[in-house]
């Protein structure tokens, strides 16, 4: 089979679409595996195409979505349980799928932490069960709480139903005043068998996998329901603790078993990633046997003050990664090729199949990326496939292969229709008729009708409506493509206009079919909320291509103000000058975001459309960090040359915090320059400008870390 390309190799373009079909593939699989208790793909496809979504955006951060699933773990808790808030969020964990990846994540670890790469660390090694997250609570040794995962922020209050686990505790003897215990409720083989005979006689639908089963059997309203299901239950980690458990990973194992909880036996110490990986072998060996589920092997640093060091991205731990087992390959017959078109003016081609399962999930579209990947050409132009094209009524290879959403790995050519003809990718946009025209270097074939091409336009309003941008309650996708649809909202700024428009007359909005008078006042109310709004929401609400989520926070607290961000870049319309050069100062900003901001805003038509939602806003200026006796607040600081005391993450990250702006450049603005062994060209021009050039001892005696 075809590896499928890697994340360094992939376009930009390729990237983007990837994300699109990533976004929408797990925002679906989340509400069924986390709510419906229906997962509609198993657990390491999931948490394999949430690591490829991730990797994506750190490659491409500007192209990170308002609905990127790496900003969300789990699913929000259902109706029917009191909702508990969890003191320290549950996560998730990231995935390795191969050697390389396991390799990467402890090189990874060292780079972090600044350590020399031959540097001895220990990783526990323990299997991934396949089962429901829980925490358990206690205080004096008496289970006080137990509550599910949820987002990872708020779960369910499931106490009455963990008490009837027998493998939960209800009191421990020898514990911390104060113990959070987490760990996995699971169904074994044998009792989900019998179970299900059960269930079959008495006439009840059965249960699709012992992971769905234990997920039910555990969220049931009624307590005794629970009691009479077989659910087990493994620790493996702890939240809030009064007292620290142990000085390690493993001995922390060690103690929540002479408390009483069962860990698993097959938890090793290993001392190198050889090491890691031979262990994940003999627990794969295992895996049919073990008589319960398993989705792969979870390593995990093993001394606990360098865990703390090492602390947590927004959803995943830097400490901890799953190596997660491989998926399946299945054939099936391509019976069509649509073609979406995306807020961009993206076309991208989908494959419709003939429904068929591949690894436990049946998948009926895949991605087709571009017109040369159907063609059988790479991005470098070279043969794909051997050279094979991609025509409809093919029997094609599928594959789910961890880390990727659905794809045509291959192509039978001897059961190909002697009639077939060679896909012909459309120059027009299928939506509006406007040329779909191909830039020299670009991988995309675009539609030219920008606002006129309904599917962009939508696109454009379901990206500003979205979580991540204005979050107006009420407003999601289904309501833009109504309203749109009748006319009522065409460009942002129509939306705050809705009241005064449709609040009133003949037309009013509680009197359409899905709307009352409640609905309607709650969505007016919900939209004058949202008037006064932070700037990044507001940079990110626009929709500029390459200008994601994390580049808009960038612009934010550099300019600080709407005012001043638009003057910048109006003073900057040339790509010359100073405002053009401060703004490629910007560490994170490059040339494609910064020319693509500024054609976008000069843009006279997109211009207005800008300039009408502004006037309808009350946007929040930067929120400025907390930067009282901060010796550097204010400042433009570069970072050049090898740091030896700290990572160049760190260093930003407590710069930024002391309310310094980094840069990446040295520039007539720059106040210092911290140079470290082997500065060259910043360091030399910092000294032909004149400017403060400070070691790194000095700056960390200057801030207060020395």
């Amino acid at each position: 089979m075809t590896r499928p390309p890697s994340v360094e190799t992939l376009g930009e373009d390729d990237a983007r679409r990837e994300l699109a079909q990533l976004a929408q593939v797990l925002r679906e699989a989340s509400a069924a595996y986390f709510k419906s208790d229906a997962p509609n793909l198993d657990d390491a496809e999931y948490d394999s195409l949430k690591r490829r979504n991730a990797a994506i955006e750190s490659r491409f951060p500007h192209l990170k979505r308002s609905d990127s699933p790496t900003d969300k773990v789990g699913a929000a808790p259902a109706d029917g349980f009191s909702k508990v808030t969890h003191s320290q969020r549950m996560l998730s964990l990231g995935n390795a799928f191969d050697e390389a990846d396991v390799q990467d994540f402890v090189e990874g670890i060292h780079r972090y932490l600044g350590m020399p790469s031959d540097t001895a660390l220990a990783f526990t090694a323990e299997p991934k069960i396949d089962g429901l997250s829980l925490s358990l609570r206690y205080e004096d040794g008496v289970l006080v709480q137990a509550a599910t995962r949820g987002d990872g922020s708020q779960g369910e209050n499931v106490t009455q139903n963990a008490r009837t686990i027998a493998e939960i505790p209800q009191k421990l003897v020898g514990a911390p005043d104060l113990l959070e215990v987490r760990g996995e409720v699971y169904m074994d083989h044998a009792d989900f068998e019998a179970l299900n005979a059960r269930q079959g006689a008495r006439g009840a639908k059965p249960f699709a996998n012992p992971r769905n089963a234990a997920a039910g059997s555990l969220r049931q309203l009624d307590a005794s329901i629970t009691r009479s299901r077989p659910l087990r239950f493994f620790a493996y980690a702890w939240g809030d603790v009064s007292e620290p458990l142990a000085a390690t990973q493993y001995q922390a194992l060690i103690r929540l078993g002479a408390l009483g909880f069962r860990t698993n036996p097959l938890t090793a110490l290993c001392s190198s990633p050889e090491e890691m990986v031979a262990h994940y072998k003999i627990i794969e060996a295992q895996r049919a046997t073990l008589g319960y589920d398993i989705d792969g092997v979870v390593y995990k640093v093993d001394e606990l003050t360098l865990q703390s060091r090492l602390g947590m991205r927004s959803t995943t731990p830097r400490w901890a990664i799953a190596h997660k087992f491989p998926a399946e390959l299945a054939w099936t017959r391509l019976e069509a090729i649509d073609i979406q078109v995306g807020r961009t003016g993206a076309l991208s081609p989908v494959a419709r199949l003939m429904p068929v399962t591949v690894g436990g999930v049946v998948v009926s579209n895949a991605t087709l990326h571009n017109e040369d990947y159907i063609a059988g050409r790479g991005g470098d132009g070279l043969p794909i496939r051997g050279g094979t094209d991609i025509r409809v009524g093919d029997w094609v290879q599928v594959y789910r292969a961890g880390d990727v959403i659905p794809k045509i790995a291959d192509v039978d050519l001897t059961k190909r229709p002697v009639q077939s003809d060679v896909f012909a990718f459309p120059h027009v946009c299928p939506e509006c008729g406007s040329a779909a025209l191909r830039e020299e270097g670009d991988a995309v074939r675009r539609c030219t009708g920008g606002l006129i091409c309904p599917a962009q336009a939508v696109e454009k309003l379901k990206h500003f409506v979205s979580r991540s941008v204005f979050d107006i309650e009420g407003l999601g996708a289904k309501q833009v493509e109504q309203f749109y649809a009748d006319g009522w909202i065409r460009e942002p700024a129509d939306i705050f206009a809705l009241e005064s428009m449709y609040g009133s007359g003949l037309q009013q909005l509680k009197n359409r079919e899905g709307w009352g008078e409640k609905s309607a006042a709650n969505l007016f109310a919900a939209i004058r909320d949202k008037r006064r709004i932070p700037l990044k929401r507001v940079i990110f609400g626009l929709g500029i291509r390459h200008v994601g989520e994390q580049a808009s926070d960038l612009l934010a607290k550099h300019y600080g103000t709407w005012d001043a961000m638009i003057a910048a870049i109006d003073a900057a319309v040339a790509y010359s000058g100073p405002e053009w050069e401060d703004l490629l100062a910007i560490d994170g900003i490059g040339q494609v975001m910064a020319r693509s901001l500024i054609s976008a805003l000069s843009q006279p038509a997109e211009r207005a459309t800008v300039d009408r939602l502004v006037a309808c806003l009350d946007v929040e200026p930067a929120e400025a960090p907390v930067t009282e006796g901060s010796p550097v607040a204010g400042k433009t600081v570069v970072f050049t040359g090898s740091l030896e005391q700290m990572t160049r993450a760190e260093a930003k990250a407590t710069a930024e915090s002391l309310g310094a702006k980094v840069s990446g450049s040295v520039s007539g603005k720059t106040d210092m320059v911290i140079a470290g062994p082997g500065a060259g060209s910043k360091e030399k021009k910092a000294r032909d400008l004149g400017l403060e050039i400070l070691t790194e001892d000095q700056w960390l005696s200057l801030i207060g870390r020395l």
